[in-house]
């Protein structure tokens, strides 16, 4: 699982070319990617969400009065909901595959504060099962269809990795985060400004040092929601806690507005909709 075919080479980090990937039976119809194109607009977008996903598990736990289980079980029930339209859909819809991510972006990040808070697992813990579990669905993936691409999302079994390999760098992404500014103590914005240079790096050794870019692109994913969870917490916390106090409710608000704002004119202009090949048997 360390290297993968022609098709994996030619994917970058921002911008790539749609490939039929291996090892799955070709149809004569074309399959519509249910993943957007890999472009600025993307990274921006999942760092948002990921900002999100941090106040907004917050902002529910404190006000909805439903306590930590409470809000991760509606927030779960929501996702299934939006995941069953999103595998519903016949290709990338940018209004339902976000929404979708901006979910489980909460769920990932209760599942971790769950372990945490509720059961007493230590951060290091959880950070090593969250890489191991992430680790074997991404060996399940890759043993199944051969590819690691997201350029190719185009079955339910693919689809399904896909959101399951999501779900968990979500999780990872919030343990490993918490873990770094817990230990570390460098407070909100050294934090995203580490987590930020370690983006730069993997950008840097994918372009520059040409690592493979499936990979690069799973590091810079896990990397972007600790990123995001200290923008998130720096903008939100009080100021004696070293934020700016913004607060959950303005944080969320603003963020949600950009995302909507960013999502409308994708939808609009389709920009990030990667057409489909055609396939023959």
């Amino acid at each position: 699982m360390t290297s993968e075919t022609s098709e994996t080479s030619e994917i970058p980090l921002i911008h790539g070319p749609t490939a039929a990937a291996p090892g799955h039976r070709r149809h004569s119809r074309p399959r519509w990617n249910k993943v957007p194109e890999i472009t600025v607009y993307f990274w921006v977008i999942k760092v948002l969400c990921t900002t999100v996903g941090e106040t907004a598990a917050d902002l529910l736990n404190e006000k909805a009065g439903l306590g930590l289980t409470g809000v991760s079980l509606l927030m779960s029930v929501l996702l299934a909901a939006v995941l069953v339209v999103q595998f519903r859909t016949s290709a990338y819809r940018a209004g339902v595959y976000w929404l979708a991510v901006a979910l489980i972006s909460v769920v990932g990040t209760l599942i971790s504060d769950n372990l945490t808070d509720n059961m007493g697992v230590p951060l290091e813990t959880s950070t090593t099962v969250f890489a191991i579990v992430l680790a074997v669905v991404f060996a399940a993936w890759y043993r199944s269809e051969h590819t690691l691409s997201i350029h190719s999302i185009d079955t339910v079994r693919r689809e399904s990795y896909y959101w399951l390999a999501v779900l968990f760098t979500f999780a990872l992404g919030t343990a490993a985060g918490d873990l770094v500014s817990e230990r570390m103590n460098l407070g909100y914005w050294l934090s995203a400004g580490l987590f930020a240079l370690a983006i730069g790096a993997v950008a840097v050794a994918h372009f520059a040092l040409g690592l493979d870019a499936v990979w690069s692109f799973w590091i810079a994913y896990v990397l972007t929601r600790p990123l995001g969870a200290s923008v998130g917490d720096y903008l939100s916390q009080p100021t004696n806690g070293g934020g700016l106090g913004l607060g959950t409710v303005v944080t969320s608000a603003l963020f949600l507005a950009v995302i909507l704002g960013l999502v409308v004119f994708l939808a609009v202009t389709r920009r990030d909709v990667t057409e489909p090949e055609p396939q023959h048997s």
